[in-house]
């Protein structure tokens, strides 16, 4: 029996023209709806976005695939949605969601 190759196209976030922090609320909410497993490009022209990508990534526990290609006006890195990771504020992308856990 062959294996199966998935053969989806990644998800592609436009972060063109945005500094990290709107990038970043961007890509938070289109992680939001993945499935663990999908990959995401994003496009960004922000020169901070090679720190603030894998540093996201380190915080919430999705994983940085690194750069995968340049174009003339920018360039796109790699984010693979996994499972359990951590969320952030929707208006914050650098704080954490107050994990829910039963009060005393």
């Amino acid at each position: 029996m062959d294996a199966e190759v998935d053969m989806t196209e990644p998800l592609v976030v436009d972060g063109t023209g945005m500094l990290c922090v709107r990038l970043l609320i961007k890509l938070r909410g289109v992680v939001a709806q993945a499935d663990p497993g999908t990959v995401v490009h994003v496009l960004t022209t922000d020169p901070a976005a090679p720190i603030d990508l894998p540093s996201w990534c380190h915080l919430t526990g999705h994983e940085y695939l690194g750069p995968v290609g340049e174009h003339p006006a920018h360039v796109v890195h790699a984010v693979k949605v996994t499972a359990g990771a951590r969320r952030t504020r929707p208006d914050r992308p650098w704080h954490l969601e107050p994990e829910s856990g039963p009060s005393d």
